[in-house]
């Protein structure tokens, strides 16, 4: 196309005249910089370039990182990933040669981004978020997104949804949500890992993650400031108790203490609360990740314990005893992956019990096919959306439309390989959800989606709402 035939299609001719004007009418002291600004409007915001690289996450392993370029800007975004891809989610494409970072490099996604992506993106309107992404799955062509890669495609779509909410001019959250169709932006409960066990950390704690949610803050920013408080007094306890190697850190940022129990480690937990003045305004999370210890039919307690006695290979009845337990004697709301991800029987037995919120994370992992079923059966109250098991933010959307028509919670969620990318902070307030994972409240990656939600509150001013007492769903 040549200067002549863009300048005809654009009609810049008369924009360039419209902008002059404008200028002499607002007797601006710079008018060259009023007639760029003024010109940067009139004209839309096309893609031009996509381009990748391979950054490392906060594990220290290969993840993808996009630049998509419009003709107004340069958009970044960077996709987390966990510590393995379940047979029900969005697939991650590595490259596989052990020779390379173990297998794990991510070149050949890369690569399709450079190659294959870029060429299909280019002039396509960044506004229109979900054509953007239909044209990615459709590029793909694979139930699971063998093809490019869901590490490929997450980053494109989540750059174009930056770029997005720039050629609106409005903030990422706003434009999120008015793809969703949402009209009131709330702040989420942050619920905080404070202790980590299960594979995530050395010590003997079988389950995963305990979590504490301030639920009785007034505000985001409270909810941090008491997040953080008791974090620090839990380091005081555990180093009292287990000495300075027990503030040793987890994949989360969770402390790993010598602990072998479930009631150890939320005794522990307890007095750290204790020690503040906040107590029933704190909640306590677990999340069990029993995957990872299911064998059969039962749960080993011990699976990490290097001296198994052998009373702790529990049934699934034993398990939900276990729970309702733990329950009368800790103020315990939210538990997450009770059970085995295809021992369905156990989980709709104790989601039905009504004691506190059931997530789904193993169980689910963000495919709609397993919300469904898990809708059916009330197998679970709550969802675990993991933007990476799934792949694009067209797909997000839906999903969380899915749970919340079902009157379930929602809990958008980090990873344990995260990057300094904030995207999450931005989609938990742009669709409600009201519930936000995103580790501990210490280290860059995790604090970078806290700290952006402090930014969005401030932001937001009298309108802001923090979720509160109302974090979930009466189901």
């Amino acid at each position: 196309m040549s200067v002549q035939d863009y300048l005809d299609k654009h009609m810049l001719s008369r924009k360039i005249e419209d902008a002059v004007n404008a200028a002499v009418r607002a007797k601006t002291p710079d008018p060259i910089l009023f007639i760029s600004n003024h010109m940067k409007k009139a004209v839309p915001s096309v893609i031009t370039k996509v381009k990748a690289r391979q950054i490392l996450n906060s594990r220290g392993i290969p993840t993808v990182e996009v630049d998509l370029f419009t003709n107004k800007g340069m958009f970044r975004a960077s996709v987390p990933s966990g510590d393995s891809t379940g047979m029900y989610e969005a697939v991650e494409l590595r490259d596989g040669d052990k020779g390379i970072y173990l297998g794990n490099a991510v070149t050949k996604a890369v690569k399709n981004i450079n190659e294959k992506i870029s060429e299909a993106l280019v002039g396509m309107d960044p506004t229109v978020q979900f054509q953007i992404d239909q044209a990615l799955i459709d590029l793909d062509r694979t139930e699971k997104k063998s093809e490019l890669g869901a590490n490929a495609i997450l980053a494109v779509s989540i750059a174009a949804c930056k770029a997005g909410a720039s050629e609106k001019e409005v903030p990422l959250y706003k434009h999120i949500a008015d793809l969703s169709g949402k009209t009131n932006s709330i702040l989420p409960v942050p619920a905080f890992t404070v202790i980590s066990g299960g594979k995530h950390s050395g010590n003997s704690l079988p389950i995963q993650d305990i979590m504490i949610l301030p639920t009785g803050a007034g505000r985001f920013e409270e909810a941090l400031q008491m997040g953080s408080e008791t974090y620090h007094h839990l380091k005081a306890v555990i180093t009292e108790k287990y000495g300075a190697n027990g503030c040793n850190v987890g994949e989360d940022g969770g402390f790993t203490p010598n602990i072998s129990s479930v009631r150890e480690g939320l005794d522990v937990v307890q007095e750290a609360i204790g020690r503040t003045a906040y107590n029933d305004r704190i909640k306590i999370g677990i999340d069990v990740a029993a995957t990872d210890f299911c064998i059969g039919t039962k749960y080993d307690l011990e699976f990490k314990s290097p001296n198994k006695s052998g009373q702790n290979f529990k049934s699934g009845e034993d398990m939900i005893q276990m729970y309702k337990d733990l329950c009368i004697d800790y103020p315990i709301a939210s538990i997450e992956d009770p059970f085995d991800k295809e021992d369905w029987e156990h989980n709709k037995h104790f989601c039905n019990l009504g004691l506190c919120q059931v997530v789904g994370d193993d169980l689910l992992m963000s495919n709609p096919k397993r919300i469904e079923r898990a809708i059916h059966e009330s197998a679970c109250n709550s969802l675990l959306l993991k933007i990476n098991q799934i792949g694009t933010v067209k797909e997000a959307v839906e999903v969380v439309k899915m749970a919340k028509k079902a009157h379930w919670g929602v809990v958008v969620s980090h990873r344990c390989g995260e990057t300094d990318d904030s995207f999450i902070a931005d989609l938990a307030v742009a669709l409600g959800a009201a519930q936000i994972k995103a580790g501990a409240p210490c280290r860059g990656e995790w604090l970078a989606k806290y700290n952006k939600l402090l930014r969005i509150e401030e932001e937001l001013g009298d309108q802001a709402m923090y979720a509160g007492e109302d974090w979930r769903p009466l189901c």
